[in-house]
């Protein structure tokens, strides 16, 4: 059951992923189409965190503490203004997923869902972003995908652009 579903629109959206599942386009087309702010999440990175992707190490629970609770006060400071939002965020684990989303009614989780292949495919082809495709293994190692109790969208990613994003619009109730 989705936000929409139970008649509440969301302040923020978490768009949640692998690395090259799509969140960073998605959250940026939805962020223009609704007048929103966007931020990605590996803006909250602290710099050590970026030099360890960029040198191939994966980062442990330890490493994400501070980066989860930085975009969760950002969302938490939206939300006390009154003001909406979206934040891509890869929140592979369902802890990562309670401290930025938890019990807060108003924050929707879509999560973008893809092969291993498709998903690879993606990555070999990005250019200029600080995680090497030799780390997709470990995201997906990582994922545990969100259960039915944290309400998420689920949007398959072999979709076109478009129609993934007139699929969280209208599921979300913000078209």
């Amino acid at each position: 059951m989705t936000l929409q579903q139970k008649g509440r629109k969301p302040a923020v959206i978490v768009v949640m992923g692998v690395a090259s599942s799509g969140k960073t386009s998605l959250g940026e087309r939805l962020a223009a189409h609704l007048g929103w702010p966007f931020r990605d999440a590996d803006s909250f990175h602290p710099p050590e965190n970026v030099a360890k992707m960029a040198g191939g190490t994966p980062l442990n629970d330890e490493d994400r503490k501070p980066w989860l609770a930085a975009i969760a006060a950002w969302i938490d400071e939206l939300r006390a203004k009154g003001e909406h939002g979206i934040v891509t965020c890869s929140a592979l684990k369902r802890a990562y997923r309670r401290v930025i989303v938890g019990d807060r009614p108003d924050v929707a989780l879509v999560y973008l869902k893809g092969s291993r292949a498709l998903i690879g495919e993606r990555m070999a082809a990005r250019q200029h972003h600080f995680m090497p495709p030799a780390l997709l293994d470990s995201q997906f190692a990582t994922l545990e995908e969100p259960g039915d109790d944290e309400l998420p969208l689920v949007v398959p990613v072999d979709l076109p652009k478009d129609e993934i994003q007139r699929e969280v619009l209208r599921e979300l109730g913000l078209v």
